[in-house]
This record gives C-alpha cells, structure tokens and sequence, in this order.
C-alpha cells in the first residue's frame, strides 16, 4: 500500500468508526518530543503556546502496549515537535515494533536526518520515513522556516543519501523502508514552483505529494494571512483528495498524542484546548470514547461545531 493510500484510508470515515462511541482507530501518532529546530511560519508550535519538552520512556511503552491491545496498527511517532530531537527515537522504533504494531511511521523535517541515524531506524524497523519538503528554493526555506539556509542543502542532501541506506539495508536484511516526500501549496503558484526540486528528488523517493495550507485551528491565520496566502478550513486531507471539512477525521479515525500524555481530538492541538482524556490516569480507550470526546463527535456528526474547540477551525 503507497503512503497516499493509506494516508485516504485515515482521512476516509468508515462506518465503524462514524458514531460517538466507536473501536479504536487503526492509525495513531504520538509526540515524542515537542521540541523543533524550526520555526516555520505555517506552524503555530514557534508560538510555544503550551510546554515544549520530550516525553517519557516508560510512559511511551506503557501507552503504546495499551494501543495495541486495544487494535491500534499504525503509530507515527511524530505530532508537532521534530522527533529526530528525541533522544531514544530508535528504542522508540523497536519496542513498537518488538511488540507487534505491524506499521511504523515518522514525519521529519529532514534537517537532522543523516544518513547514520536515518540506518539505525530503518534497522530498528521503521517502515516509512516521510520528509516535509515545505519550500521551492533556499530562498522561499529562509522567509518561511525561519532558520539558516545552509540547511536547505543539508535537508537535500539527507534525502538523497537516505534512499542508497535503506536500498543497502534492504539487501541486507529483506526490509525496505519507504521514502516519501510531501510540501505545503500555499497558493497555485506553489507547485509549478515545487517542480524543479520535485523533478530532481524523485529518483531518490517512492512518492511525493501536496498538502493544502491548513489553518491549524486558525492559530496561524494572522501569520499566513500577511504572507498573502489563504488556508483551507478544517482538515481535508491531502491536495489531491480533499475531505470535507466536517465530520472531522481527525475526531474518528486516528488518535494525536502530546508528548505530557493527553490524548486530542486535533492535528493541531497547540494549546491543549482539544485535550479528551489523560493518559497518564487514563486507558487510551477511556480517552478515546471519554464522554468529552463523544460530545464532540456529536457535534461533529450534526455539522455544528459552534461552541466546542473547533469551531474556529472550520472558519464560521
């Protein structure tokens, strides 16, 4: 299965899961860290709105144990920090993978995705590693990432060496990773400017695609709005296969873990204001059907999100 399709399977409500009190979701991602090297314009974690620190080992393998016995079959182990930061990302790989979960995803930035560490987690069983290729040019990575931009050679650079590791270790071991690559489309003129970087990175990754500018529960609408672009409202997917805005995914068929432990309703929980249960007192299933959590999803099934934390999100 590529990563689009499985990226649709998420982002798609089925109808086991289109109700208030339903099975846990096939995919979860949790923050092992909240930390980033970054400060990219589009994300509203550089505003530092809530605590920014690393999770818990022995927290991380007791709630992981927990997903798993309760159906959990794709951990992407990643949120909103750049996992890559966290000390025991390759334990972190391992263990889910020792245990059982037969999918193992991350997100990263790419900057510090060198070639040895990038080895270590593909060995360890990491079966998709995705870089977010969000800018055209080092020029474009300087005004919007917000860091230097010798990192944009290095973030390349990674990409490239990171398919001839995991083909060696494929041979090796009978394991292959797959390499992706997304970027942002802020405006139309996004991609025709992506394609020259797309054009020469897709030797090197099984498949790339584009986002829509999401609005991240609108903590970002002022940023964006003075850089001239114009985000979408909600969640809807990825570019190519647009969801509406609500029901809301997000509340039905992937879990979001903070790196403190609370289980939210968002992709874009920044502020802990979509925070349905505490998995540090909590099982993940009572989080998951918490009754906060299905008066959410109420909401969100009758299309009437006024007063609850997303209503600012869908843009009314």
């Amino acid at each position: 299965m590529t990563i689009t399709e499985r990226i649709d399977a998420t982002t798609f409500i089925d109808s086991t899961h289109l109700g208030v009190n339903i099975p846990a979701p096939k995919s979860v991602k949790i923050e092992l860290t909240g930390r980033c090297n970054f400060n990219c314009s589009f994300c509203a974690r550089s505003m530092k709105l809530r605590e920014q620190s690393d999770m818990d080992f022995e927290f991380y393998k007791r709630v992981v144990l927990d997903m798993y016995n309760s159906g959990v079959e794709e951990l992407g182990l990643f949120y909103l920090g750049e996992s890559f930061l966290y000390p025991k990302l390759v334990e972190s790989i391992k263990y889910a993978k020792d245990i059982g979960i037969p999918y193992v995803f991350l997100t990263t930035n790419g900057s510090i995705a060198d070639p040895f560490i990038v080895g270590k987690c593909i060995r360890a069983g990491l079966d998709s590693l995705k870089f977010s290729l969000n800018y055209a040019d080092q020029e474009q990575f300087i005004s919007i990432a917000r860091v230097k931009g010798p990192l944009y050679e290095r973030i390349l650079d990674n990409i490239r060496v990171a398919k001839s590791v995991r083909d060696a270790l494929h041979r090796e071991t009978g394991h292959k990773c797959g390499l992706y690559a997304s970027y942002i489309a802020y405006d139309q003129a996004q991609k025709p400017k992506m394609d020259k970087v797309v054009n020469e990175l897709s030797m090197f990754l099984d498949e790339i695609y584009a986002l829509p500018l999401y609005n991240q529960a609108s903590f970002v609408q002022k940023t964006v709005d003075n850089l001239g672009y114009v985000p979408v409202a909600g969640n809807l997917g990825r570019l190519d296969a647009l969801r509406e805005p609500l029901p809301c995914w997000s509340c039905f068929t992937e879990g979001h873990i903070t790196w403190d432990g609370h289980l939210s309703a968002c992709c874009f929980d920044h502020d802990n204001r979509f925070s349905m249960g505490n998995l540090n007192s909590l099982t993940f299933m009572e989080a998951w059907n918490s009754e906060k959590f299905q008066t959410l999803r109420a909401a969100h099934l009758a299309k009437e999100v006024k007063g609850t934390p997303c209503e600012k999100c869908v843009v009314w």
